[in-house]
């Protein structure tokens, strides 16, 4: 078994203790990801510009691992205004629309206020 940790350079994997994925062989694990642009650590106030952005950075995690949003299985999406999801759905299909991932929506408290959704996924690299 081989395991690879992945940062985004966020400082909160650091200060919490967690690493942005994990791969495991040819499994990509990749954390619940927010809207913050990393680079510059600010968050958009529009749901559906952090929404694209979380799936950038996704994106960007599951490069590093050497997979692609293709790969994803499975994604939980995480809001903590359950009436706000559906405005979602085109940015989600834009990303998702051909993989079609086995999926969960789930309403729960974010750790910021400034957090509106937050999207964590597990990726099989196609061997």
């Amino acid at each position: 078994m081989t395991r690879k940790l992945i940062s985004s350079g966020s400082t909160f994997e650091e200060q919490i203790g967690y690493s942005r994925a994990v791969v495991v062989d040819n499994w990509v694990f990749v954390s619940g990801t927010t809207g913050f642009d990393y680079s510059r650590m600010v968050i958009p106030e529009d749901l559906l510009e952090q929404t694209d952005q979380c799936l950038r950075n996704i994106a960007s995690a599951l490069k590093e691992a050497g997979a692609s949003m293709k790969d994803v299985v499975r994604v939980h999406y995480i809001l903590p205004n359950a009436a706000e999801f559906e405005k979602t759905w085109p940015i989600l299909r834009k990303y998702f629309g051909d993989v079609r991932p086995a999926a969960t929506m789930i309403c729960a408290g974010l750790a910021d206020p400034r957090m509106k959704i937050e999207i964590e996924v597990t990726a099989l690299k196609q061997g």
